[in-house]
């Protein structure tokens, strides 16, 4: 999504984009906001999914120690 700020004319957030030292903004809409939303999502679950895996394992391990 790159970097947020609030726009210096209406306050609302924006993405900020500078090429050759002129910065741009453009305003973040609903549907951008909702794309991020959901691809952090997606990487949350896999993340999760990988922790409980990782956890089964651990378990698995300390049983086999004792």
């Amino acid at each position: 999504m790159g970097k947020v700020e609030a726009c210096p004319k209406c306050g609302s957030k924006s993405q900020i984009k500078e090429k050759d030292g002129i910065i741009t903004y453009k305003a973040v809409q609903d549907k951008d906001a909702f794309k991020k939303i959901g691809q952090l999502k997606t990487a949350m679950q896999k993340f999760k999914a990988k922790a409980e895996q990782l956890e089964k394992e651990l378990k698995g391990l300390k049983s086999n120690k004792n």
